[in-house]
């Protein structure tokens, strides 16, 4: 039917707008900006880890509030209304970017850590929405497009916004430090402006179980949440998938938010990094959609399993390689995977879970994935100071702070590697049969 091709399309063109943030600010301008101009002369280990410690800052807060705000969602069909107040929290952070200044470091911690919930928190009631608007036979393909339809909508804006960093002069600006500061501007109109046909094609879930009569929405949400740990011991298999997706998905988020970072700690240029950037979008639009098919005609665990490999061989990859040409090869493989593990995740899951009750079992999904993505910044920046004051001499010449600092970051980078291994063997043992039948007892009782 048309109007449920409309309402599939006004989910998918949140994606599209949203991604703007995710490839623009968090994986491409952010990291550069923060190290080059928001930090400039502070070490680059020590600004790595104020990064990380920034991301997982924001990870661990709506980590927290996640399964609650899913709950509460549910009880009182208000998915959309959630996502679209996280959404232009983000909005309104991202255009704030803007007006900071070169050294204000921690004003740039702040004013990102609350544009992250804002991505975070709207992508919880994202991601609920889902199993409301595609069937069982559909789902892999339409979250997929999801997110191929982010890689595009992301790219081309990024596109945009390097171009304006490559040639102020021609865009009417003065240096690249503006048009860096300008892009970020147009992050938030971007993403504000493409939210408002979600807004108009996706309808509020009225399906919901309803509040009782003097109850209020937040009682109700929180009584919810405590009938789903009552009936913990009917979850094992949902727990298991969390567990595994806990850690897979942390070593693609810790990739996705400091890769940018790591190469500069390398030594590569800033715009070799951008290029690279760019190939993962361009690439990962059509090799999301791809994955997508995969699912559904090769099985959605085979293609988790394979994506899950491919991102363990650019983890040892990205430990050994010295040129940018290497850089770009690594880019173009996360470029083939990263939609499609996120995608296939998430479908995935929505056949292990009751579907009355989805924001709240999305709130214990993205939970788990922002409790991921605390360990792997954080443990990148322990790792790399840890090797850093082992290795470092007494007095240290700058050509050995300078050597010592890329020996570190090659093994904070390699640190990720134990968190797939562990991701793949859980995985292993999630039974989707079972998970079914569980799911269906949750939503008949």
């Amino acid at each position: 039917m048309e109007s449920n091709k409309k309402t599939v399309w006004g989910w998918v063109i949140y994606d599209w707008a949203n991604s703007a943030f995710a490839t623009t600010v968090m994986a491409g301008f952010f990291p550069i900006f923060f190290k080059q101009y928001w930090s400039s002369g502070v070490d680059v280990n020590m600004s790595t880890a104020q990064l990380g410690f920034g991301n997982s800052l924001a990870s661990l807060f709506v980590a927290l509030m996640a399964p609650f705000l899913g709950a509460i969602a549910d009880k009182g069909s208000t998915k959309k209304k959630f996502l679209l107040f996280f959404a232009y929290l983000g909005v309104l952070m991202t255009a704030g970017l803007f007006l900071i200044h070169k050294g204000q470091w921690a004003m740039a911690i702040f004013v990102y850590v609350m544009g992250v919930i804002g991505f975070s928190g709207a992508n919880v009631f994202y991601d609920a929405i889902l199993p409301g608007i595609a069937g069982e036979d559909k789902i892999d393909f339409v979250s997929s497009l999801g997110f191929s339809m982010g890689y595009l909508g992301g790219g081309l804006l990024f596109l945009l916004n390097v171009l304006m960093t490559l040639m102020p002069q021609k865009f009417g600006l003065p240096d690249a430090a503006a048009a860096v500061r300008f892009s970020f501007l147009s992050v938030a109109l971007w993403w504000g402006l493409f939210t408002l046909f979600t807004i108009a094609w996706v309808p509020e879930d009225k399906s919901a179980a309803k509040v009782k009569k003097g109850e209020s929405l937040v009682t109700a949400g929180i009584q919810q949440l405590v009938n789903t740990f009552k009936k913990i011991r009917h979850l094992k298999t949902v727990f298991i998938f969390l567990l595994a997706y806990w850690f897979y998905i942390d070593g693609v988020d810790t990739i996705i938010r400091m890769a940018v970072d790591y190469g500069l700690s390398l030594g590569f240029e800033s715009n070799d990094l951008i290029v690279a950037l760019l190939l993962v979008q361009f690439i990962g639009f059509p090799a999301a959609l791809g994955f997508g098919k995969l699912g559904e005609r090769w099985g959605v665990r085979k293609a988790i399993y394979l994506a899950i490999g491919i991102y363990m061989g650019i983890t040892v990859w990205g430990t050994m390689m010295t040129r940018k040409e290497e850089f770009y090869v690594l880019a173009a493989g996360i470029g083939l995977v990263q939609g499609g593990i996120q995608a296939l995740s998430r479908s995935y899951y929505s056949r292990l879970i009751p579907k009355n009750q989805a924001a709240e079992y999305y709130g214990f999904y993205n939970m788990l994935g922002k409790f991921a993505a605390i360990i792997g910044p954080a443990l990148m920046g322990i790792v790399g100071i840890f090797v850093r004051r082992i290795l470092m001499p007494p007095s240290p010449t700058a050509e050995q702070l300078i050597s010592v600092g890329k020996v570190a970051s090659r093994w904070s980078i390699g640190s990720i590697l134990i968190l797939f291994i562990i991701g793949v063997v859980l995985f292993y043992f999630v039974d989707e049969k079972k998970g079914k039948e569980q799911a269906k007892y949750l939503a008949d009782n």
